[in-house]
């Protein structure tokens, strides 16, 4: 048996295997139902469960029930529909570019969308939350074609090593860019300061409900996406053999990163490291399987959100970290540990 076919072999689910991960699905559901809970219970002031389900079920108008439904429960939901957006990016743009290190943050997708979100302001006068979606779109777009031409210029095909390279250098520009727009203009500033941190608090019902259904398109196509790119992964010759079509994939696939990535920025602003920490642990349960590794991405994803908002909310005696930094500290580490692996997580 060729090498390819023995590769093919390997990935092809058992029935124990399967049986093995629809367990831990479910656990995933549980975990992710607890850190539902503690988003709607721990805070400056921590609240007792009968009392947040009193304010879901029998509000009163008390201050405790107030807290419940007017600030933890609008950024529970925020996490809830941010956080599978950014594992399945990672997922799905970890799988096309064949790169374990990728990440919306990394590549610098995330950085595309907020620049593209301040010119919008900062040119076009665009001050409605809901208008973002459409520049986040763009900015996501743009960067994630740039930084895999890059990747994928000169012998070999695409990098992984170029990707990266390339997605934190741009980032980094972009980034730089939009600080001294937005540090120049103090109109911009104000527009964005709240939205440029990367947070769960704060955020617009309407522009919820506005942004909710382009994650929702990005997470289906996503999973339509899975079982080619299960063949592509054991390269170009074999996946077209499986009657992979490489072309119509990939650019589905960059459809799908846009999306998610564009749409989550344009919700929450920049918060980077999500996927690839999620990426790598689910890998562990799952393996290479792209079907399972997205539907646990989707769940877990949230999950960790979820968790790290409350852990921003209680880290500091007074105040609260953004959950941006708080992903970003866990996530560094994380990142510079991948790299120093011989070998990561497959493909």
């Amino acid at each position: 048996m060729s090498q390819l076919a023995t590769r093919a072999v390997e990935r092809l689910p058992t029935s124990r295997g399967a049986a093995a991960r629809t367990g831990g699905l479910v656990l995933a559901v549980v975990i992710l139902a607890i850190s539902v809970v503690l988003s709607l219970m721990v805070g400056a002031k921590a609240l007792s469960p009968v009392t947040v389900l009193a304010a879901l079920f029998d509000f009163d108008g008390s201050d405790a029930q107030a807290i419940v439904r007017d600030a933890r429960l609008p950024r529970t939901i925020v996490g809830l529909v941010v956080g599978p957006a950014l594992g399945v990016c990672g997922a799905l743009i970890q799988a096309f570019t064949r790169n374990p290190l990728a990440d919306p943050g990394i590549l610098g997708v995330n950085a595309g969308a907020m620049f593209a979100v301040t010119l919008g302001v900062g040119v076009l006068g665009i001050r409605a939350p809901q208008a973002y979606v459409w520049f986040a779109l763009i900015g996501a777009l743009v960067v994630t074609l740039v930084v895999y031409l890059i990747g994928a210029a000169g012998r070999g095909g695409p990098s992984a090593a170029r990707m990266t390279l390339a997605g934190v250098a741009i980032g980094a520009v972009l980034s730089g860019i939009t600080s001294i727009v937005m540090l120049k203009n103090i109109e911009i500033f104000s527009a964005l300061r709240f939205w440029s941190l990367g947070s769960l608090a704060g955020r617009d019902e309407n522009t919820v409900a506005i942004i909710a259904p382009f994650l929702a398109v990005g997470v289906v196509l996503s999973l339509l996406l899975a079982r080619p790119l299960n063949a592509i992964s054991l390269g170009d010759d074999l996946g077209r053999t499986l009657g992979a079509r490489l072309v119509r994939t990939r650019v589905l696939s960059v459809i799908g990163v846009t999306i998610l990535a564009g749409g989550a920025t344009a919700l929450a602003g920049p918060i980077a490291f999500i996927g690839l920490m999620v990426l790598h642990a689910v890998r562990w349960f799952t393996g290479p399987d792209q079907r399972w590794i997205i539907a646990y991405s989707a769940l877990v994803a949230p999950s960790m959100l979820l968790l790290s908002d409350v852990i921003g909310r209680v880290v500091l005696p007074t105040g609260e970290l953004q959950v941006s930094i708080v992903t970003a500290v866990l996530g560094a580490p994380v990142l510079v540990a991948l790299a120093r692996r011989k070998k990561v997580s497959g493909l």
